[in-house]
């Protein structure tokens, strides 16, 4: 596990505590799981620093996590006390692009490296250049790379994994209704906050929830706040988890038959924990943000979306 990989090499080679800016997004955060990996094997102690999933996104790591409070000015305060508490001598690294986070961090007295963005490289001990990659999973991987002084080949998986705890309470989630594991189908049909206009929202879904039902397989939905009677228009039958943190979600998908999402979070989540996910990418999608993992299935055409026939097939096929 990360945990494990980590102390065993801090314990030889420990270059003290390192502070990371996490990514605001879900998404972002699955993809930069390598270089956070990538650092504790060098010999960082990290204490990872970001939005308030990200605690139970990295449970399954080991790794500790600082909510970040409020707004600038609680937020620059909160830094600067868990300076004093982790006994920090300063690095920090922003896997974040904005001016603000730099600012907070600097005021907090860390001296933060990053991707020089936003005109913030004055605020920054260590500027970095961004250069064009394939995937967004590579710019990450560059940063630590940046960071550390090295250079590395791309790792082939990203390898998140949930805890033990969070395994058991998807397992008794399932029995309280009946669903036995490698069962159902789990649906990811919502877009991310800032898809304001559903562009990303693939058409199919309800369509979809009434074959898989026709064909008696339990859909499982976990909407998140203010998705429930959205998640009920679209599958009135559908077993509806909701208020499940990202470590029980992403331990549903590995129990699932197959994960049908949009271009979206818990699409990310679902192929780094190894699930068979069917991601649909739409016209307005780009390949540079698809997910990664042993098992996914995309879709993606700029001219239409799939049709369900074709989703339902590869959402119920066998390894």
């Amino acid at each position: 596990m990360f945990a494990d990989r980590q102390s065993s090499v801090c314990s030889q080679t420990s270059k003290g505590v390192l502070l990371v800016r996490l990514c605001n997004w879900v998404g972002e955060a699955v993809l930069s799981l390598p270089a956070l990996r990538r650092l504790a094997a060098a010999g960082y102690d990290l204490h990872l620093y970001g939005k308030r999933w990200a605690p139970a996104f990295f449970e399954g790591a080991g790794l500790p996590v600082t909510v970040r409070r409020g707004g600038f000015i609680e937020a620059t305060a909160q830094l600067r006390t868990l300076r004093q508490s982790l006994d920090c001598a300063g690095p920090a690294l922003l896997m974040t692009n904005s001016f603000a986070s730099a600012l907070e961090m600097r005021l907090a007295g860390f001296a933060p490296s990053g991707y020089a963005r936003e005109g913030r490289s004055v605020l920054l001990r260590s500027a970095y250049g961004l250069p064009k990659f394939a995937h967004a999973a590579e710019s990450y991987w560059h940063l630590a790379g940046c960071f550390l002084g090295s250079e590395a080949p791309f790792p082939a998986s990203l390898d998140w994994a949930a805890s033990d705890g969070q395994r058991a309470q998807a397992r008794a989630l399932l029995a309280r209704h009946g669903v036995a594991p490698g069962s159902f189908v789990a649906l990811c049909p919502f877009s991310g906050p800032d898809d304001h206009k559903n562009r990303k929202v693939w058409p199919g879904f309800k369509q979809l929830a009434a074959t898989l039902q026709g064909l008696h397989f339990p859909v499982v939905i976990c909407p998140g706040p203010g998705e429930e009677a959205a998640a009920a228009a679209l599958a009135s039958k559908a077993i509806c988890l909701p208020d499940v943190d990202l470590g029980v979600y992403g331990a549903l998908f590995q129990l699932a038959r197959g994960v049908v999402a949009n271009d979206t979070g818990p699409g990310h989540l679902a192929a780094a924990a190894g699930a068979r996910l069917i991601s649909i990418y739409g016209p307005h999608s780009v390949t540079a943000w698809t997910p990664i993992g042993p098992r996914v299935h995309l879709f993606h055409d700029a001219s239409q979306w799939p049709s369900v026939d074709c989703v339902a097939e590869a959402a119920l096929r066998m390894d």
